[in-house]
């Protein structure tokens, strides 16, 4: 079967976040997804299989399964757009551990329709400062993950967390995010999951299910544009509309293989 990797939340290759992603012709068991995640070791790996009414879809860290993806699920539509599964104006449904999740073609972007994941207040860990390497903020927590909001750009660009510490705080990932100073953003954001075998993802779409709204209240907006200034980088179209969070994004393809092991 071929496996393809896709550059998500970019349209230029190599920037933006990698995932792989497999149109299975039936089922597979957990630890045969699970083995070919950790062999692709990228962010995320993800495995579609054709349903009556969509595609049952699941995304695998090298690590872990996890219960929401945002760029693994932009390259899953392009990819079923891209060969042909699709008409090329056809919506995807896909059927997935956090509900039905939808993409549209809409004006040269892929659109997802997610879930927020809304954040409340909490209290930091001891020692957040220096496991970051920066002075937190505004601290809060969603359904997957931490968020930490500090002074400006600059910080959020500058941070060198120790990874080894970060791996043993209690959830999926730690959010580092503020406002944008670079014209054209609304605010910029990294995020660290050494906990789930990723130390710094590219671009993560599900955290902007919790960053939108989150710098939608602050913002006094509900469209937003927001750059993940990882190494890579990459840009993300937020609209948000109460309990849903809408993506927008671009995808490119960067490698077709085929997997000759069953």
């Amino acid at each position: 079967m071929k496996i393809y990797q896709v550059d998500a939340f970019t349209d230029k290759p190599f920037t933006g976040n990698p995932a792989a992603v497999c149109v299975l012709p039936g089922p597979k068991d957990d630890t045969w997804m699970q083995n070919v995640g950790r062999e692709m070791n990228l962010s995320e790996t993800a495995f579609l299989l054709k349903q009556t009414d969509g595609y049952r879809l699941r995304w695998f860290t090298p690590t872990v399964e996890v219960e929401l993806c945002g760029h693994a699920t932009l390259a899953s539509a392009h990819i079923l757009w891209e060969t042909g599964l699709l008409a090329p104006q056809a919506p995807v449904r896909f059927h997935t551990a956090s509900g039905l999740l939808t993409a549209e073609r809409r004006k040269g972007e892929i659109e997802l329709d997610f879930p927020a994941t809304p954040d409340e207040p909490a209290k930091a860990p001891p020692g957040l400062a220096e496991i970051l390497g920066a002075e937190p903020g505004n601290f809060r927590k969603s359904r997957f993950d931490d968020l930490v909001e500090v002074a400006s750009e600059d910080v959020v660009r500058g941070l060198r967390p120790d990874f080894s510490r970060l791996k043993t705080l209690p959830v999926r990932g730690i959010m580092v995010t503020s406002r944008a100073s670079t014209p054209g953003f609304d605010f910029v954001s990294r995020f660290f999951g050494p906990a789930v075998g990723i130390d710094e993802d590219p671009v993560t779409g599900s955290a902007h299910c919790c960053l939108g709204p989150y710098w939608s209240k602050r913002l006094g907006k509900t469209e937003m544009v927001a750059y993940q200034a990882s190494a890579r980088g990459g840009v993300v179209g937020v609209t948000v509309l109460g309990d849903r969070v809408r993506l927008r994004g671009k995808a490119v393809t960067v490698m077709v293989a085929e997997l000759v092991v069953d």
